[in-house]
């Protein structure tokens, strides 16, 4: 059939994948379709609907649609392929950058490769099976991504646990995924694999990444013993390996962070990373093949993270500084400055914190000083609010850059600085005029794991961003609103080859989640503009329904709150099948740096903004037995003029409570990737939530 199609009529193909369950519409290998990783010359008539695009079984091949134009018509490719080009291209480059001691050591890339090849031979002498697991647990290290590639190109699925995961969490996911090997960082970790080993029916070995081991365990190798193991297999039998991969097969597994039920594996294929990987490259025109540099400090259990440092590192041949575990207990800007990221990817906590420190040295300035600094980010704003509508930079921008804004970056290690990337959850709007006033605004991405990361995003170019939206679509995916309602509202849904291959072992859900016509609903609630940015509006999961039955987006109302008040890091809005709306409320505090959890001491950004108030409390417990009247009163200004922005009544907060210690992971309230678990703070505080409601309104 193809050997009749001539090229113009050609407008799409398709990579074919080894389903059985192919319609009665599409011809067979044996009419005359090539299977497999080559392409299938159709004319766009004649594509069948597509019924290979989800699978469950990570063996199993997907079909690829190819467009004949854009990224899109890119021949698919393996990521094996795509590092050994960089390797070709730049082998003396450096790859990977740590710090041993206080001297900071460099990786080139042929070297990198040359780790990942021999990791790869030790996975299969420690009996590593096709599309079986190797999981791996701590922070992020060369190491990390030496185990992640390597157990890839042996055949594997790299498989990242969250470093806070208990040892029965731990144990889900290994098991889930029929983990072969554990790849640990230390003996913490070590520990809780230990406590649960006898329930990993396919665990062969586990391997610690850190240190020597504190005494002999069955089947357990430090790093340096276990990347000799397979020295006796030649480099020929994984590069066999890498030649037999598929681009439309399973090259990894994230698993997402379980906020809402039991964690499920997403299954990435080689396509959706390179493909996705390269869809960055060309929605960020400002990146440069060998010349970028990146700061590894964010889990690399979550997609963002593998996305940023691993993936697209090496797509464009980037430098990776991999900061310490100290880098997020105060000590991230001092990494900032020892590496001078040009590309750097922040959650808002992050910029949170270090917005908190440059207001923390801005009140230091007196004099001349502090006149310099408030004129520059009045310039800074204006300028930038005018570059989202490519207006031209307002009279005396240069001055501003000169005497603050240069001076500023120098001071962050931002000197060589391009992008500055926020996700994962949403930004307040102050802490995104802070960023512009000083002339580092933050383009908002957004995405999820089954999208391999990102789907929209703000791009600092031609007017490519606004504030309040995550950017438009990147290019070459596309992007729609399922049944919106009369203001536009719907749920987000997304196609393209970014779109995962389906849930490990989980049918019901990957049905739910890839619909019969291969558009993946994201269940978040979002509306485009007219200029074709989308925001985000709520999550169909946490929609409260209100007992007279009307639909309450929460995120929304919680954002305009914590926007009207500076001083709060925390709004959870209550209200499932209740009469009205209430909300729980939590102050910006400090964090014991080991444990992670809230103290009761205000953060000096929390009580310089009571300060101006007029408050002088300095600790959580003192605002809450004093009832201290400055913040309440400041607290009931806030949430009443976040009512006055609500579509309606039934949107507005009738009562609020102010909670004695903020939401952390330790304390449940926060997830690994820090998004709130909303029936786990229901549950905590579930007698204070009742009192609301039973008291007269």
């Amino acid at each position: 059939m193809a050997e009749n199609v001539s090229s113009e009529a050609v407008e799409e193909a398709v990579i074919t994948s080894d389903c059985a369950h192919l319609p009665d519409n599409v011809p067979s290998a044996q009419q005359g379709l090539t299977m497999g990783t080559e392409r299938l010359a159709v004319p766009k008539e004649e594509i069948p609907t597509r019924t290979c695009f989800r699978t469950t079984d990570p063996s199993e091949r997907i079909d690829i649609v190819l467009e004949s134009e854009g990224l899109t018509g890119v021949e698919p490719t393996t990521f094996g392929q795509i590092f050994k080009n960089t390797v070709a291209k730049i082998p003396d480059h450096a790859a990977l950058r740590y710090k041993d001691s206080q001297e900071w050591k460099v990786i080139t890339y042929s070297e990198y490769y040359g780790m990942v090849i021999k990791a790869a031979k030790s996975f299969l002498k420690l009996g590593l099976e096709p599309f079986h697991g190797v999981s791996i647990i701590g922070y992020n290290s060369p190491k990390w991504l030496i185990a992640d590639l390597g157990s890839m190109l042996a055949g594997g699925l790299p498989t990242g646990i969250y470093t806070t995961n208990n040892p029965e969490a731990c144990q889900y996911v290994a098991h889930n995924c029929k983990a072969n090997i554990i790849v640990v960082e230390n003996q913490k970790q070590l520990d809780k694999i230990l406590q649960v080993r006898d329930q990993l029916p396919h665990l062969k070995a586990i391997v610690q990444y850190t240190g020597k081991l504190s005494q002999e365990y069955e089947n357990t190798y430090d790093w340096e013993q276990f990347m000799e193991l397979g020295k006796d297999i030649e480099n020929s039998v994984i590069n066999d390996k890498m030649a037999a991969m598929k681009p439309n097969q399973c090259a990894l597994l994230i698993y997402t962070s379980g906020t809402t039920g039991k964690p499920k594996g997403v299954m990435l294929s080689h396509d959706n990373i390179t493909w996705t990987s390269q869809c960055l490259v060309n929605t960020y025109s400002t990146t440069v093949f060998g010349e970028e540099h990146l700061l590894s400090y964010l889990p690399l259990s979550h997609a963002a993270a593998q996305m940023s440092d691993i993936y697209m590192a090496i797509t464009i041949g980037a430098t990776v500084n991999f900061a310490k575990p100290d880098a997020l207990k105060g000590a991230l800007v001092t990494y900032l400055q020892e590496s001078q990221p040009t590309v750097f990817f922040g959650v808002p906590r992050v910029y949170e914190k270090i917005m908190e420190r440059m207001q923390e040295r801005m009140a230091e300035l007196k004099g001349i000083k502090k006149r310099i600094r408030k004129w520059s980010m009045k310039k800074g704003l204006k300028g930038n609010l005018r570059r989202q509508n490519s207006e031209p930079l307002p009279r005396g921008w240069g001055i501003a850059d000169k005497l603050f804004f240069k001076k500023l970056r120098e001071a962050l290690g931002f000197q060589r600085l391009k992008l500055l990337i926020v996700g994962s959850a949403p930004l307040r709007r102050e802490v995104h005029e802070f960023f512009m006033s000083v002339d580092m605004p933050l383009m908002e991405l957004y995405g999820m794991s089954e999208s391999s990361g990102p789907q929209s995003t703000n791009v600092m170019s031609e007017g490519r961003w606004r504030v309040g939206s995550v950017g438009a679509v990147m290019k070459d995916v596309k992007l729609k609103i399922d049944k919106p309602n009369l203001t536009g509202d719907g749920e987000i849904c997304y196609y393209g080859r970014h779109v995962f291959m389906g849930y490990l072992n989980n049918e019901e859900k990957t049905k739910e989640a890839i619909d019969d016509e291969g558009w993946l609903h994201s269940g978040d609630i979002g509306r485009i503009d007219e200029s074709g940015f989308l925001y985000i509006t709520g999550r169909i999961k946490e929609l409260l329904i209100t007992s007279g039955g009307e639909n309450i987006p929460p995120v929304m109302i919680e954002s305009a709150i914590k926007s009207e008040l500076p001083f709060v890091n925390n709004v959870m809005v209550v209200g499932d099948h209740r009469k009205y709306l209430t909300c729980l409320i939590t102050l910006l505090s400090e964090v014991d740096i080991d444990s992670g959890e809230p103290l009761d001491t205000l953060s000096s950004v929390c009580i310089q903004h009571l300060e101006d108030l007029g408050s002088s409390c300095t600790t959580v417990s003192e605002v809450i037995t004093t009832k201290d009247k400055i913040v309440f009163d400041a607290i009931n200004e806030g949430v009443e003029k976040a009512n006055r922005q609500a579509t309606s009544n039934a949107q507005t907060v009738k009562k609020w409570r102010l909670l004695v210690q903020d939401f952390s992971i330790p304390g449940g309230e926060l997830g690994p990737t820090l998004k709130v678990r909303r029936q786990k703070v229901v549950e905590k505080h579930a007698q204070m939530i009742e009192d609301m409601y039973s008291e007269e309104q």
